[in-house]
């Protein structure tokens, strides 16, 4: 099921730079043939969105375990962007929270601790992932897999870190490139 929105971007195709087609003969190299998307091609949803009419949910405060830390402003989402490792067997994939669902957006108990995900049309899936994601780790359609939160710090090397505006490593690497470029402009005019 194609995606256009997401429920923290209302033009999410376009933020994204197009279709994220998955089917495989559109795909190389875990990103469509058709385009270099402008958002991390790894990415997943969950159950949970903590802004709700452009306010936070009353629970968000209290469950969001890096509220405090990531509180940027009123409104403006502590859960998009942050990574989560996705484990099948022993493969492990690194994305960042882009969307909500399958099918809920309220489900914190499922997401922050430890209840099971509700019943719903996917078989009772707690997690949706992207084409890249499900690529990388070899998924069915609808198969088992765990996963939890981590740190920025915590990411290895991998595609995962290569594409997207919204990715921590691609902002790094242009900000060092930025600096060395500044500083090599700055010496050639001396």
């Amino acid at each position: 099921m194609p995606n256009f929105r997401s429920s923290w971007d209302a033009n999410w195709t376009a933020s994204y730079g197009g279709f994220d087609n998955p089917d495989s003969s559109a795909r190389r190299n875990y990103i469509p043939v058709a385009f270099i998307p402008h958002q991390n091609p790894f990415y997943c949803a969950l159950p949970y969105n903590d802004v709700t009419h452009g306010q936070f949910k009353p629970e968000a405060p209290l469950v969001i375990p890096w509220f405090k830390q990531a509180y940027i402003g009123p409104g403006q989402s502590v859960c998009q962007h942050h990574w989560i490792a996705i484990r099948k067997g022993n493969r492990t994939c690194y994305a960042q929270w882009e969307d909500c669902g399958p099918f809920r957006t309220d489900h914190f108990q499922y997401v922050f601790q430890n209840e099971r995900p509700k019943p719903n049309l996917n078989r009772g899936a707690g997690l949706d992932v992207s084409p890249a994601v499900r690529d990388y780790l070899g998924l069915a359609p609808t198969d088992v897999t765990d996963w939890q939160f981590v740190e920025v710090r915590d990411v290895p090397p991998g595609p995962w870190r290569s594409y997207g505006e919204n990715n921590h490593f691609v902002i790094a690497r242009r900000q060092t490139e930025q600096r060395l470029a500044e500083r090599s402009f700055g010496a050639s005019k001396k």
